[in-house]
């Protein structure tokens, strides 16, 4: 059993992708090809949004926007510990201070009751982690940041494709961040990224800085760096957007099918707030006490897992000057102590989660 099944992805789509990838080849259109530009339209249709900027990385897909708004050494932007690293690096190399707050320990998202305590006259902006595949409650965090003048970033690098209140995430404040990572539900053959927003002016200013800060060939107008996206990754992308919207629907499908199995089993599923119209399940993780044990029994049964993440941001070694210490944002550390992440894909079959979810209450059972 693999853990995602890239490979029957690609059995299945086999002749969209190998044509998109020899079109481009054939073409020798590496760098801004049209393959970049019609992956930027359809998916701002598919969002919902006016503008789409392809970038390398969901990281980059960060920390453009970081750039375009100029944040700058002694600024904060609000976020939570219990992330990727991605989200807290960018404020970082920004020079500015992640300032963190604890998540919510039903959804694993942002507590969005403990951010206005939280900002300061330093504060610049809020970034919330749309963890898993369920979108953060971005009404309520939008909100508060025009209450005291913030920017929003959504950090949906795990939710393309998730639907909030009849919107899809990315949608959701003034920019949302994706990543092409190919385990991503939307993911290509290597690195990839995109940025989402209504903003025309912003949009060109982010274009721009991706780009070597450039507004027409030689002339840089701002400091950027090489964020492009490659056209290879880009038509391979178009070649699996034909079939995305399926594969989130069974996503959604499977994650409560797996709920469902699991009931009675003495783990803790995974919550779906009401707000969410679609969970993509870029992971499915439950909550399970002595969760090293449990991996070890579930791998002699042929189950690979993973944690998503047992050590919050806060504590980190390469955080330690941000001077945070254990026990500040207990929810998080409780979360990262049980997480477990089961095999999670859509090309799952009903024979595969009941496998799955009997052999997790053996387990537990059995530990």
């Amino acid at each position: 059993m693999d853990f995602i099944d890239l490979k029957a992805q690609y059995r299945l789509y086999k002749e969209e992708i190998d044509r998109k990838i020899q079109n481009n080849l054939d073409n020798a259109t590496f760098i801004n090809g049209k393959d970049v530009a019609e992956l930027e339209n359809k998916l701002a249709e598919y969002v919902g949004v006016k503008y789409a900027i392809g970038c390398s990385s969901g990281t980059d897909a960060l920390w453009i926007p970081l750039l375009a708004y100029g944040l700058k050494p002694g600024d904060e932007v609000i976020t939570t510990p219990f992330t990727f690293a991605a989200t807290i690096e960018v404020i970082c190399i920004c020079g500015a201070k992640p300032v963190f707050v604890d998540i919510d320990e039903r959804t694993y998202n942002i507590d969005v009751n403990q951010i206005e305590k939280k900002i300061t006259p330093r504060t610049k902006g809020i970034i919330p982690v749309s963890l898993y595949g369920q979108a953060a409650d971005m009404d309520k965090i939008n909100e508060i940041a025009k209450k005291h003048n913030l920017f929003v970033i959504e950090d949906a690098c795990q939710s393309f494709g998730a639907v909030y209140k009849g919107k899809k995430s990315c949608a959701l404040s003034d920019v949302g961040a994706t990543s092409f990572f190919p385990s991503k539900p939307l993911g290509c053959y290597g690195d990839g990224g995109m940025i989402f927003t209504n903003n025309k002016e912003l949009a060109d200013k982010m274009r721009s800085i991706g780009n070597h800060g450039q507004q027409g060939r030689y002339n840089h107008v701002y400091l950027g760096l090489n964020f492009r996206l490659d056209t290879i990754q880009a038509g391979i992308m178009l070649a699996k957007f034909n079939h995305f919207d399926k594969e989130c629907n069974d996503r959604h499908r499977i994650g409560a099918r797996y709920s469902e199995l699991l009931k009675g089993s003495g783990v803790v599923a995974p919550y779906m707030a009401d707000y969410t119209t679609r969970c993509v399940y870029a992971q499915y993780s439950i909550m399970v006490e002595n969760r090293d044990a449990v991996m070890t029994n579930l791998s002699a049964k042929g189950i690979p897992t993973a944690t998503h993440y047992p050590v919050p941001m806060h504590l980190q070694p390469g955080y330690k000057y941000l001077e945070y210490k254990k026990g500040d944002f207990s929810v998080s550390e409780k979360v990262g102590n049980k997480i477990l992440s089961l095999p999670m894909h859509p090309f799952l079959k009903e024979e595969d989660l009941v496998f799955v979810a009997k052999a997790v209450k053996e387990a537990v059972l059995e530990v």
